[in-house]
């Protein structure tokens, strides 16, 4: 499998001369497996510019697209996705555990007047919600991802809840858990173990790493975790490479220098191999 990162910033979009080297646009993650299908990942503001490449490449019908949970920032891409505006494409919509037809609910209320000049019902591809991605599955009835990949989710630590979602093509996993605070308990998250057996052994984990450890002493239950909580259970988990991501959209490009620093010289402390790396846009990785 292929990935691809099309934004990598939290909370809000933040682009400007400190954000060049990480990027400013929010969550988006383009994911092409070996028979050639596309698997979106949250429609974050960097979703408009994965849009605009789908369109030039046009050979892409049929996509998957696969939301963590509804704040703003993994949503706010969708209005300016030129492929929804189009009557050839077919987009699923799909999230963990149950049948989220409330996504297309928040799809729709974010285009409803007077927040987006354009109504979803001006849309012409065709959207089909419903889709669960589960148990290996992605609801093949419902959506198209490929014979050649497994999907797994996993309830999010996060306010108002989400899911983080697994990927297995081949013997080589990729795990997505943005937006997940690992040292507190939300309603409807799990527990600090169940995250470590869910990415066990992964070949690339993405995970939440907003906060350094002063920050987090004023944001706990914010919903987010420190860089030392994602390599600390990268490493209990054994995975291989750990990319920390959901930027602050405060963190210039120097300060997350400084963070990754940081995290090197943590990781030597620890006689650990992880390889740590923070995510950027256009960052493409294949395992």
């Amino acid at each position: 499998m292929k990935i691809k990162v099309w934004g990598s910033r939290g909370s809000i979009p933040s682009p400007g001369k400190d954000t060049v080297k990480y990027g400013g646009e929010s969550t988006c993650l383009e994911l092409v497996t070996q028979d050639n299908k596309t698997i979106i990942i949250d429609a974050g503001s960097g979703l408009r510019k994965l849009g605009q490449q789908i369109l030039k490449q046009n050979n892409t019908n049929e996509i998957a697209l696969m939301l963590t949970h509804a704040h703003w920032d993994h949503l706010a891409g969708f209005p300016f996705f030129r492929p929804a505006y189009f009557s050839n494409y077919k987009i699923y919509l799909c999230a963990g555990g149950q049948p989220q037809d409330s996504l297309l609910k928040y799809l729709k209320h974010q285009m409803d007047p007077p927040y987006f000049p354009v109504e979803f019902s001006k849309l012409k591809s065709k959207i089909i919600s419903g889709c669960r991605c589960e148990n290996g599955n992605c609801d093949h009835k419902l959506c198209t991802t490929g014979d050649s990949i497994k999907c797994y989710s996993i309830p999010l630590n996060h306010p108002n809840g989400g899911y983080g979602f697994k990927f297995i093509e081949k013997n080589k996993s990729f795990v997505f858990l943005t937006d997940n605070e690992i040292r507190y308990s939300h309603p409807g998250g799990l527990e600090r173990k169940d995250y470590v057996e869910f990415s066990r052994n992964a070949d690339v984990l993405f995970h939440d790493a907003n906060y350094n450890e002063k920050e987090y002493e004023k944001t706990i239950g914010w919903g987010h975790s420190t860089c030392k909580d994602a390599i600390d259970l990268a490493i209990e988990a054994g995975v291989k490479r750990l990319g920390l991501f959901h930027h602050d959209p405060d963190r210039s490009d120097s300060d997350l220098d400084e963070q990754m620093e940081w995290c090197e010289n943590y990781i030597k402390s620890l006689r650990s191999g992880l390889d740590c790396f923070a995510c950027y846009e256009g960052m493409v990785i294949e395992i």
